[in-house]
This record gives C-alpha cells, structure tokens and sequence, in this order.
C-alpha cells in the first residue's frame, strides 16, 4: 500500500479517490472545506488551504503521488491559481512524489483543427495563458530533475453532477420540452470529456514514467455538437428533443455585469464557436484506454 494525495474533491478528485481506494492505496483527499458532500469509503479527508505551501508540503510527505485535481472559481483564476499551483509544484518536490495534473484545453488557444498534446501551447485567454504557464513551470521542474510531472488535459467535462457548459440546468429544461440556449454556435463540433476518464487517465499517467514529463490527453468519445448532445439526451428520454438557440453575445455581455462567473465565461466562448475536437491517439496507443461509451454518459445525465 503506498500512499497518494489528491487535492480536489470535485467530479475528477473524488472519482481518482475512489479509484485509488479501490486499488487498496492510502488516499487522503485534500481540501479548503471540512466536510464534502459524498464521503468516499477508506478515504480520509484533510482540511487545508493547498496554497499554504508549508502545511501541503507536511501533508505530502510519504506520497507517491500528488494530484491536483483543483478547481478554483472560475473568475478569479489568474489570482487564484499562480500560488496554488506554485505550492503544489513545491510539495511535490518536497515529498519527492509525482506530479500529476488535470488541465484543459485552454493552453492551445483558438485552432483551426483537432488538438493533440504535440500542438503549440498559443493561448488567447488570460485563463489559458495561466494554464500554460503552470505546465511549462512543471515541466521545467521535471527536465531539471526537481520532480517527476505529467498533466492531463481534457475537454468540457459531461456527466452526473457537472458543472459547466452543458450541465443540469440546461438538461432539465430540454427534458421538459423548453428552449435551451448555449454559448456560441449550436452545430459547431465540439469534444466533450468524462470525469471518469479523466481520473483514469490521471492514475495511470501518475503510475506510469512513460508518462512524466509529458500531457496527455484524456480519451473521449467523437465529437458531438450542443445540439446533438441535447438531442440524444431527450432521445434517451423518449422525449421529443427542443429547440436549441445561441445565446446572443449582447445578452451573454448584460449577464456578465451582474455575473462573475459569466463574465469570465464569455474569452472562452471562442470554443465554442468554431470546431474544438481533441485528438487523444496518443493515450490509447500508449495506455490503451477508451473513453465511457458515449450512450453510458449520456444516460447518467437522465434524472
């Protein structure tokens, strides 16, 4: 049994905790607050701030591998994740235990073709510049011989309890046969990814030394654009599917006054606008994982 530190207990913590428990693995699950909503059996919980370098650092000792399954608020990442990051860099350094990080997409920018983890790191975001940033700095650490680090990079997450892009709120109102308005253009393929298969990937990356000093992108399913993802998921329901609409831009920039989180939305909206597919051939051809077959996803987004 060895030990393994994940900070995080969203979708992607909590399933990497779980899958480690199942493994028979030490797991302690790091977070700001005291008590998570789904406690996970042979789990413990550590209440901490993981930006306080020190007090993570103490908490990694023994740790094979530290996972940062972090999700600041989504408005205040350039302020939230520079010391985050930075503290996890340093614990993990400090325990001598592998870095293994969840990221996303945002590093490569607007593209004009699927992304694999060999495209250039051109990001046009402030959130995406913050993303690249972390990953250049760990794999500066790792090529210098401070850390053993690796980062996983996956779309929109889609599944049970998400919150995002498509979530519950905009599933509900398909289901009950109302308009359901997204961001950008509703036929624009656009590759989404399972929170389970992001922490699959993210265990085998951290147990892996192929894997260090590398992204990887995690295995997802083709893509499918907003308006076929609503449509299969009323298909599912037996229910006739709504029409889907964008949200105007002049509407999406009168929510973002009042909304934080929608203001900060509205620099990654390109994603949406264009194609955005994610090219994982890589993953599969090295570790042979497959995505969750896409009518499992779909069916566990049903109430």
């Amino acid at each position: 049994m060895s030990k393994h530190l994940v900070v995080g207990a969203g979708p992607v913590g909590s399933t990497t905790a779980r899958l480690l428990a199942e493994r028979g693995e030490e797991v302690v699950v790091v977070t700001r607050t005291a008590a998570t909503a789904h406690p996970l059996d042979g789990v413990r919980r550590l209440h901490l701030d993981a930006a306080d370098t020190d007090a993570l650092s103490a908490a990694a000792q023994g740790a094979t591998a530290l996972y940062n399954c972090a999700n600041p608020p989504y408005h205040r990442w350039t302020e939230v994740w520079p010391p985050l990051a930075a503290s996890l860099l340093t614990a993990a350094e400090r325990a001598g235990a592998v870095l293994a990080t969840v990221s996303n997409l945002y590093g490569y920018g607007a593209v004009d073709g699927p992304m694999s983890p060999d495209s250039p790191l051109r990001p046009n975001s402030a959130k995406g510049g913050v993303r690249a940033a972390m990953w250049r700095e760990a794999l500066a650490a790792h090529r210098a011989g401070r850390v053993r680090a690796t980062e996983v990079r996956g779309s929109d997450y889609l599944g049970r309890g998400v919150v995002g892009a498509l979530d519950g709120r905009a599933f509900g109102r398909a289901l009950a046969g109302r308009t359901v308005q997204v961001l950008g253009d509703p036929d624009a393929p656009h590759s989404w990814t399972s929170p389970e298969d992001a922490a699959r990937l993210l265990v085998t990356a951290a147990a892996d030394e192929r894997a260090w000093g590398r992204a990887w992108h995690v295995p997802s399913n083709p893509p499918r654009s907003q308006r076929q993802v609503v449509t299969d998921l009323c298909a599912a329901a037996g229910r006739p599917a709504p029409k889907v609409t964008a949200i105007p831009r002049p509407v999406l920039a009168l929510l973002g006054l009042a909304n934080p989180t929608v203001r900060a939305v509205r620099e990654t909206a390109y994603q949406f606008e264009r194609p955005f597919v994610i090219d994982d051939t890589a993953t599969r051809e090295a570790f042979g994982l497959a995505p969750v077959p896409w009518e499992r996803i779909v069916a566990e987004l049903l109430p």
